[in-house]
């Protein structure tokens, strides 16, 4: 297909606010696809290359810019121009494009085929080099498009589409194209977590996916409970887990061969090659698909924090040396398949019983801490235990209920203690995207220091509608960079977070762990102090 015609689809889903209408835009557009390009297109009109959306293209703005000169033989000072204007580097490129008097002379058709190759290369190229490479990887894109089409592959590049689609958007849109239930579309992809998988099996008439190993499947969310005692009033019958301060992951092995996928889908395998190799150590069945927690630890076992373990999540060099820094342990939770045999529909308590003679106990493997009772002093006394340790708390699990991948249904609840919140006052914002673009929608958080106010996180979540409005109403900008901001200190606010964690990223060197917005301090009129959160960070463990 040609590009030209998904870059008019992206025109119209961007001109149009209704999610209603944008389903029933893509869902004619889908309709209207030829079976084999089907499967790009589904995911180019998500702004994607991969299944995940996780996936990262290796392209920043600052070498995107660069890019832009080399096509468009515009200066710096240009590019900075019309981005100032805009905050939208895809918006630079069309119009930049739309100046170049020579581009009708080059300019011929792209296919969606080709940007697909093209971009689907990038996370690919390594080594002396890889930069340029990458420059002309995409550059040869931009020399072949139309103004418009340059937007929209800058922005599938840089993953800002603008245009408004979501995952529950492509499902209501595929329910539309193939005339059937949303909740035939959503099983699908629980199973395939790749909506252009989806959108293939549909086109072929197929409505049930089964299981495939090194497929990952989409993980089953907990919410957070008020307290233990809430917690176990929910279930009949109950377990208590151990609540790991780690990373999540989903083990496929089968024989020798053996992927590690993060919880967003990502193949993390390279980097955690201990993992891999203890897995085909230590789990016994021939084939399977289990779930766990990979923990950072010390010398004396001890669990590290999640910041030094998120280093090796992050790493795809020297792994050999990491291996060495940062050593670390998997605690295993969930079995959703072993030997032909899918566990997901079962309860947990069959998927448990399946799991433990799976795991051949070792220094590097193990079940997670696991106790099932309704008494709450026995359980009191485990969260207890679990919080001596040094972990995060525990979740208390539903034994009687099945796995439900990529959702929040209340049968796994997790308690944790409630961190003190902190007032902060808000010194930078960016604006938002889609929906949320007439919003900031990204708050840069400080804290008072020695001499001045310091940097501890970006609050991104958490916030409604309403709040965003109200924030940024309030916001007076003090220097304008385009999409970002620096605003004024004055407007104060209360936050909640997960964790405090030791960060060069910020100037207090420190951050504050998801984030998220309480209340606006009306009745402050100044923030914490970076003493106050040096004491909470002492405290967690």
């Amino acid at each position: 297909m040609d590009y030209s015609r998904l870059a008019r689809l992206y025109e119209e889903l961007e001109s149009t606010a209704k999610k209603l209408k944008k389903a029933e835009i893509l869902g004619e557009f889908y309709g209207s696809v030829e079976k084999k390009d089907l499967y790009g297109i589904v995911l180019l009109s998500m702004g994607q290359v991969f299944p995940s959306e996780q996936e990262n293209l290796g392209i920043a703005s600052e070498m995107m810019r660069k890019i832009l000169q080399k096509v468009t033989g515009a200066g710096e000072k240009d590019v900075t121009s019309v981005f100032n204007a805009t905050g939208d580097l895809g918006i630079v490129a069309e119009a930049l494009l739309k100046k170049r008097k020579q581009h009708t002379l080059i300019s011929r058709r792209l296919s969606h085929a080709k940007v697909m190759e093209n971009l689907q290369s990038l996370p690919y190229v390594e080594g002396k080099g890889s930069q340029e490479k990458k420059m002309g990887i995409i550059a040869e894109l931009l020399s072949s498009a139309s103004p418009v089409e340059a937007r929209y592959i800058v922005r599938t590049v840089l993953g800002e589409m603008r245009i408004g689609v979501a995952a529950g958007t492509v499902r209501d849109a595929l329910a539309r194209a193939f005339s059937l239930d949303k909740s035939i579309v959503e099983r699908l992809f629980d199973v395939t977590g790749d909506y252009g998988r989806v959108a293939t099996l549909l086109a072929q008439g197929k409505t049930e996916a089964s299981v495939e190993l090194f497929t990952p499947l989409r993980v089953m969310l907990a919410d957070r409970a008020k307290d233990l005692k809430s917690a176990l009033e929910k279930f009949g019958n109950a377990a208590i887990e151990t609540k790991y301060d780690g990373f999540r992951v989903q083990i496929h092995k089968d024989g020798p061969r053996v992927k590690i996928f993060s919880r967003r889908m990502e193949d993390v395998t390279r980097q955690f090659p201990d993992i891999e190799k203890s897995s085909r150590e230590s789990l016994r069945a021939q084939r399977c698909i289990v779930e766990g927690e990979v923990i950072a630890v010390g010398k004396n076992g001890s669990p590290l924090p999640f910041q030094l373990l998120s280093r090796r999540i992050q790493r795809k060099h020297e792994i050999e040396k990491m291996l060495r820094e940062i050593p670390v342990v998997v605690r295993l939770f969930d079995a959703l398949y072993v030997n032909g045999e899918t566990l997901m529909s079962t309860p947990l308590r069959e998927r448990w019983a399946k799991l433990k003679p799976c795991v051949k106990t070792s220094s590097h493997m193990s079940l997670a801490e696991h106790v099932e009772t309704r008494d709450f002093d026995e359980a009191n006394a485990f969260y207890k235990s679990a919080l001596r340790a040094g972990q995060e708390g525990v979740m208390v699990k539903n034994m009687e209920a099945p796995y439900q991948p990529g959702k929040r249904v209340g049968y796994w609840l997790k308690v944790k203690e409630i961190m003190e919140t902190l007032d902060c006052v808000l010194t930078g914002a960016t604006h938002g995207e889609g929906k949320r673009g007439k919003w900031f929608s990204s708050f840069l958080l400080s804290v008072r220091g020695k001499d001045g106010l310091v940097e501890i996180g970006r609050m991104a979540s958490g916030t409604s509608e309403q709040e965003l409005e109200e924030l940024t109403r309030r916001i007076e900008i003090v220097e304008d960079m385009g999409r970002e901001v620096t605003v004024k200190p004055k407007i104060i606010v209360e936050v909640a977070y997960e964790e405090i964690q030791r960060s060069p990223t910020y100037s207090s060197g420190m951050a504050l762990r998801f984030p998220r917005l309480v209340r606006i301090r009306d009745d402050k009129e100044e923030a914490d102090d970076v003493k106050k959160v040096s004491r909470l960070f002492r405290m967690q463990k």
